[in-house]
């Protein structure tokens, strides 16, 4: 068993913790809506026909804001399907996932699901096939308090006060040739800009994400960053993150250190946005939305991608589409990167899992059976629960591994939370090989806090079987269970197995 080291320092502070980090993703796309949180025959169906299990199961997750309705879904949706009566709704063919969209989930449904699980909406607008007249026709439906046609419509549809959206998304994933209506990043930045513009005309005090790489590995990512935001600067609060990860050609140990790609692509990107700042001599600090993230196994060994065989199959009505399992060893790299997120607090404001239900999801159901909680989902449920005011910098010492493209990486990655009640600690173990001991220094806690600590929470995720998962047919296969943990005076040792996710609660 390898030894390390960290001191938990108060005064190490990142920054406060904006909840929106512990956001979520909900798209139209395969069974997310349909058959996923929307199944008016299931037997837990409410009046509108919203699965109450899945409803349960949202709310555990603790997810704060919602990213909706796209994704890739809306580069080609109108927002006006989805309103007026559900049985004049027209169906549309939905290019992004070759599938059929009945439109009988929309804005209004979708809020009402919102309130039932405690969530609050962030809304995308469609910049693929469509512009600046229609995001403004959404924002004034949605915002506006003055008596207009579109207001009236509003409250002919039952929602006489404004839904008062706060965050709004301009397009997503335009650099993507995979997008509808993909353009270049100086056209992009150009519509954007104009869009930001005209929307705070109606409402000043909505905040903008203007989109940024949909992968780190883009070939224009970097360039695309720049020339967006030097048309856009001005206008918009946030520029987006994108990123995925999974295990290639059976390398754990390489896929351990996703976190590590991840923090460089955050710095990375505020290193551009803060160059930016830096030649309009502003002092503006340009924020993150890293709103697509998740582990997805997007790139099949077969050379494939998900996704791929529906291109023949017609256009099915919600398809079973990126289901993707999630094993021990998918948990403990999600896991770690909730801890990246949390160490760039100052500058990640707002994070959405993609996604939520059924599509590369924590949640899984079955139609008119059974909804059930992913390996993914403890870390996420966990940490949104236990996560504090302020984030803080838990330095480690210890033993490390080499990655083919990182270099040397530290088997052991930690952040701490910091509120007025407590500590909360958030720890991995990146090694495939190696159990660690870790030791934290507390003293200098202790001493700001005033008064001794104890452990009230502890929480390990870790399977001798890496690739353990939880099924429809044994269901809670995969769990959570106590650490190993102690606090003797001002130390705190935890043991921690190789491959393996930890939650400390100091009181």
């Amino acid at each position: 068993m390898n030894d390390a080291f960290g001191r938990l320092d108060p005064h190490r502070e990142i920054a406060d913790i904006d909840r929106r980090i512990f956001g979520g993703f909900v798209e139209h796309l395969g069974r997310h809506i349909y058959d996923g949180i929307h199944e008016p025959a299931h037997e837990s169906a409410d009046a509108d026909g919203f699965r109450r299990d899945v409803i349960d199961l949202v709310a555990e997750l603790g997810v704060s804001t919602i990213r909706y309705p796209g994704g890739n879904f809306v580069s080609g949706y109108r927002w006006e399907d989805g309103i007026g009566p559900v049985d004049q709704r027209p169906r549309r063919l939905d290019l992004a996932w070759h599938s059929t969209e009945t439109n009988e989930v929309g804005l209004h449904e979708f809020q009402s699901w919102l309130d039932r699980v405690d969530s609050e909406l962030m809304l995308a607008v469609n910049l693929g096939t469509r512009g600046t007249q229609e995001a403004l026709d959404l924002l004034e439906y949605a915002n506006a308090s003055a008596d207009t046609d579109w207001t009236r419509q509003r409250v002919a549809n039952g929602r006489p006060d404004p839904f008062g959206v706060k965050m709004w998304c301009l397009g997503n994933e335009m650099d993507g040739p995979w997008q509808l209506g993909h353009r270049g990043a100086d056209d992009y930045g150009k519509l954007a800009a104009r869009t930001a513009k005209a929307m705070r005309m109606i409402d000043p005090g909505i905040e903008l994400v203007v989109c940024g790489s949909s992968a780190h590995g883009m070939p224009t990512f970097g360039s695309w960053e720049r020339t967006v935001l030097e048309h856009t600067f001005d206008d918009v609060d946030f520029i987006s993150c994108h990123s995925y990860y999974q295990e290639h050609s059976g390398d754990a140990q390489e896929f351990l250190a996703s976190g590590v790609d991840m923090a460089t692509f955050i710095e990375e990107v505020v290193a551009i946005a803060d160059s930016v700042a830096a030649t309009r001599k502003s002092d503006k600090r340009i924020m993150i939305s890293f709103d697509e993230w998740n582990v997805w196994y997007l790139h099949r060994e077969d050379g494939t991608q998900s996704g791929e065989e529906l291109k023949d199959k017609g256009w099915p009505v919600a398809p079973r589409l990126l289901e993707d399992q999630y094993h021990a060893l998918d948990a403990v790299v999600f896991g770690d990167l909730l801890i990246t997120l949390l160490q760039h607090a100052d500058r990640v404001r707002s994070a959405s899992l993609a996604q939520l239900v059924n599509v590369i999801a924590p949640i899984m159901t079955e139609p008119g059976g059974p909804a059930w909680r992913q390996t993914t989902f403890f870390p996420f449920s966990i940490t949104s629960r236990l996560a504090g005011d302020r984030a803080v910098q838990v330095p480690i010492s210890g033993g490390t591994f080499t990655s083919a493209r990182f270099g040397e990486v530290a088997a052991v990655n930690a952040v701490a939370t910091i509120d007025e009640d407590g500590v909360s600690l958030f720890v991995v173990n990146r090694s495939t090989t190696d159990a660690t001991q870790l030791r934290v220094d507390l003293a200098t806690l202790v001493a700001t806090f005033g008064r001794a600590l104890r452990v009230t929470e502890s929480h390990l995720l870790h399977e001798d079987d890496i690739y353990a998962a939880n099924t429809l047919q044994n269901p809670e296969r995969v769990g959570v269970r106590p650490a190993d943990a102690t606090l003797a005076d001002t130390e705190l040792s935890l043991e921690l197995p190789a491959v393996s996710w930890a939650a400390i609660r100091l009181s």
